[in-house]
């Protein structure tokens, strides 16, 4: 477990080829012969992490709808864009800080990231209000995600400041827009 925490914080920091096993090791507390020993490779410790990260975003969607009720995607979409997710480069989601990395990633690691990104846009798909037909509410759920995840991205690399919080309000708005909902 320290090691699938180790190696995700690490990842979101400094990327997949900013870090090496034996950095994530001594995070984790342990040696790089106990890293393989547990691990195959840094790949399968980035697949691993990328998996627990997403698994990660569908127990939070649950979460939010639990608290907030319909207006879960307000609350969502306030938290993911906020200035202190902004910040959190070890915290933030895997979709955001991950992603880039999966570009380059191997086809297992990529496939495992569309099961798991097709089952969030289901769960987001599911939960939208109002009706539709399905294909309509996932496309829906698509443009949600990905205005929330680019403009979380486009702020993080702006930096703190008026422009970044001004892409955190356009962002919100264009997200929270597309599923039906007012700019809150």
């Amino acid at each position: 477990m320290r090691l699938l925490e180790a190696s995700g914080r690490a990842f979101r920091r400094e990327g997949y080829s900013g870090i090496g096993v034996d950095s994530i090791a001594k995070d984790a507390g342990v040696t790089s012969g106990a890293f393989y020993a547990h691990m195959k490779s840094k790949n399968d410790a980035f697949r691993a992490a990328l998996i627990a990260g997403l698994e990660e975003v569908l127990s939070a969607l649950t979460a939010y709808r639990e608290t907030h009720g319909d207006q879960w995607p307000i609350a969502f979409a306030e938290y993911y864009l906020g200035h202190d997710h902004r910040l959190d480069l070890e915290g933030v989601c895997a979709m955001t800080s991950l992603t880039p990395d999966v570009v380059r990633a191997d086809p297992e690691v990529r496939s495992e990231y569309v099961t798991l990104m097709e089952r969030i846009v289901n769960e987001i798909a599911k939960h939208l209000p109002g009706d539709g037909p399905t294909q309509d509410r996932e496309a829906k759920a698509w443009a949600f995600l990905s205005a929330l995840i680019g403009g979380l991205t486009l702020a993080r690399a702006i930096g703190p400041g008026a422009a970044a919080d001004e892409v955190e309000r356009a962002s919100k708005a264009a997200a929270l827009g597309v599923i039906g909902f007012p700019a809150a």
